[in-house]
């Protein structure tokens, strides 16, 4: 274990020695080392201060190993090493460990060896949310609501999400035992299941929103099937029963990905030869690399792109490209502001970490990086805006009809199609702000005890609404507005529930007073349950504030698109747009963190 401490302890050297080289002087002057045994020998100024760095630096790790009192985990000294190292050089150089980096190729490679299942931890333990379809959870019977208690005989109870992952993935054809406890039922069942592929598609959801709307929900990151999920999407919808005649493309939560994916998804919208993103570095791309549209045939549907707080990178590449070229509209929130492009190196031992090389740039050259120079990590990922401390937007009532807020008059500005002006830096800024709502704590219990409660109601046990019990999940299933009705019956079956469990912290009245959202609620956990989880999300997404308002300005997204394409540019103005709005809606709702296993 020392011998690979030491080894990847001259890797920091290496790569210390790289960052101290952006930092220093570019001169080709010659300076004389005068602690070289040679007094003829000379170095450059990068290499005299890797010298130093490596001399101060292996001093330190012999005065630990031969004076430190304690223990020393040589693991865990390299990883915060390594780590503290990249975080001086900005946010997005990142070290992983072995299982880690395995989890980081697995996730671009679109799959990984697992049993199939959403979970997420709950106040009591982990719980599945829902069962992915042909795996080999859904063969052994698994259901929506088994609380994980064990895993290969090892207690999980206080297991957080990540760690209930990293026991459950492993290798292929290789078997995991799991221990569940199931709503309603007196003794665990045990359930033994051998690890396959499951599928980590980018395109989560499809389908049409009404009878001329089509929505694709890319928020799965840019893999390496990204594009090819987006055509296959796109042609489905064209060959539905009504055809698709316009798009909603749906980025919100989207981390981003592959460079040459997001350039591809961008292909599919912009006419060939179109600049869709440059990137500018120090070494590979010291001249900048300008990359266009490699489409022959693209789209021409009326396109809007939603976007949010957590849209990142490549995602911002795709949104960056339409919006500049007015393709179409992004609505939304002010992306998340990420414009370095990370490089993947593998270390030994199956270590790895991505290292920033160089920054990207929107068609009329925006660069969308925050800046981190000032201020922690925490600020820099969880950032305020100045609609933090605004009224948040209600149930029933739309997000107000706006233009985005302008940005600081100290950013640079660019002019793009339509004669629109875009400022560079802090993310995408959207065509049309729309809000979604705003999430409260009595609101989070709600969401908590509504999943308790379709528990009980999904296995049958609440007396009364036994048709409410879900036997199988019927996958592909478009929920119907006569699916799992929460009736008065249920209604008041979920107000007799939270006054027996106390450990809710629930009242009546705050029931009563939101009642539309605690029937929302209620009905997306029962038909997760019943149809999947993609059925689950769709229940939210047709009364989704961003997505309803997205709906609405598809007119205008055609004719701006329709100016930019007949080459006569129009006074375009988002103020005097009209805004879809009048139904109820709910989501935004900040959610509990699932995880695919």
């Amino acid at each position: 274990m020392t011998r690979n401490f030491i080894i990847v302890a001259a890797l920091i050297i290496v790569t210390a020695s790289l960052a101290g080289g952006v930092r220093t002087s570019t001169s080709h002057r010659r300076l004389t080392n005068p602690n070289a045994a040679n007094s003829n020998q000379v170095t450059t100024p990068e290499k005299y201060e890797a010298d130093k760095i490596e001399s101060d630096y292996r001093e330190a790790i012999s005065t630990v190993e031969d004076k430190y009192a304690g223990e020393i985990d040589y693991e865990k000294a390299t990883q915060a090493a390594i780590q503290g190292m990249l975080f001086t050089l900005d946010p997005h150089s990142v070290y992983f460990s072995t299982a880690e980096f395995r989890k980081l190729k697995e996730d671009q490679a679109s799959s990984f060896y697992g049993i199939g299942v959403q979970i997420s931890r709950h106040d009591d333990g982990v719980y599945i949310q829902s069962v992915v379809e042909g795996t080999p959870a859904a063969r052994a019977g698994l259901r929506y609501g088994d609380r994980i208690v064990e895993v290969d005989g090892k207690d999980a109870r206080d297991w957080s999400s990540d760690e209930v992952s990293k026991h459950v993935r492993g290798e292929r054809s290789k078997a995991v035992e799991l221990k569940v406890e199931r709503a309603g039922e007196e003794a665990a069942v045990n359930i033994k299941i051998v690890r396959d592929a499951v599928p980590l598609p980018s395109i989560r959801n499809v389908f049409m929103l009404n009878s001329t709307t089509g929505y694709i929900g890319l928020v799965g990151g840019f893999q390496h099937t990204t594009d090819d999920e987006l055509r296959d999407a796109i042609a489905a919808l064209k060959k539905g029963k009504d055809g698709m005649r316009q798009l909603v493309l749906d980025l919100r939560n989207n981390p981003g990905g592959l460079l040459d994916q997001a350039i591809d998804v961008s292909s599919e919208f912009l006419p060939r030869d179109q600049v869709i993103v440059s990137v500018k570095g120090r070494s590979e791309y010291h001249e900048p690399a300008v990359y266009k549209s490699n489409g022959s045939e693209p789209e021409e549907l009326p396109l809007v792109v939603l976007i949010n707080r957590n849209t990142a990178s490549a995602s911002e590449i795709v949104a960056g490209a339409i919006q500049d070229h007015g393709r179409g509209l992004v609505v939304g929130e002010t992306s998340f502001g990420k414009g370095l492009v990370q490089h993947v190196f593998q270390l030994p031992y199956n270590t790895g970490l991505t290292l920033t090389t160089a920054r990207y740039y929107t068609p009329y050259g925006r660069s969308l990086q925050r800046d981190y120079s000032s201020g922690s990590l925490y600020d820099y990922y969880v950032r305020h805006d100045q609609n933090d401390n605004q009224q948040p937007t209600q149930p029933g009532q739309p997000s107000p009809n706006e233009s985005a807020p302008p940005r600081s008059s100290n950013a640079p500005a660019f002019r793009t199609a339509a004669g629109r002006v875009f400022y560079g830096g802090g993310g995408i800024t959207p065509d049309i702000e729309a809000r979604p709502l705003t999430a409260t704590p009595v609101r989070g219990r709600m969401i908590e005890a509504a999943f308790d409660f379709t528990r009980a109601l999904a296995g049958g046990k609440v007396p009364g609404l036994e048709s409410y019990r879900v036997d199988k999940v019927e996958y592909a299933h478009a929920p119907k507005a006569t699916d799992y009705v929460i009736t008065d019956r249920v209604l008041e079956a979920f107000r007799n529930y939270v006054r027996k469990d106390q450990t809710q912290h629930l009242l009546i009245p705050q029931i009563d007073a939101d009642l539309d959202f605690v029937k929302l609620r209620l009905r997306e956990e029962i038909i997760t349950a019943a149809f999947g989880a993609d059925a689950g999300q769709r229940v939210l997404l047709e009364s989704d504030p961003q997505a309803l308002r997205a709906i609405g300005v598809l007119p205008d997204a055609k004719r701006l698109a329709e100016s930019i394409r007949n080459g006569t540019p129009i006074s375009f103005n988002l103020k005097s747009m009209q805004h879809f709005s009048g139904l109820p809606f709910f989501p935004g709702i900040e959610e509990l963190e699932e995880i695919l296993i």
